[in-house]
């Protein structure tokens, strides 16, 4: 589970060094493509992290 939290991190990172560049140079984020896939990225991440961490918590009850 800290590995995935540790790669959700990273993707997160990512993410924010794509948005603060995308600003920088005046692109909204919903119009750059790199912005919105990335942005997929992190959210498939998420969606992993919270089924792994649902899944703990059920075998602990």
């Amino acid at each position: 589970m800290t590995r995935l939290l540790g790669q959700l991190e990273g993707e997160r990172r990512k993410l924010n060094e794509l948005g603060k560049k995308s600003l920088d140079q005046g692109i909204p984020l919903f119009e750059n493509e790199a912005v919105q896939a990335q942005s997929r990225k992190v959210d498939e991440w998420i969606v992993q992290w919270l089924q792994r961490k649902s899944g703990r918590e059920h075998q602990l009850r």
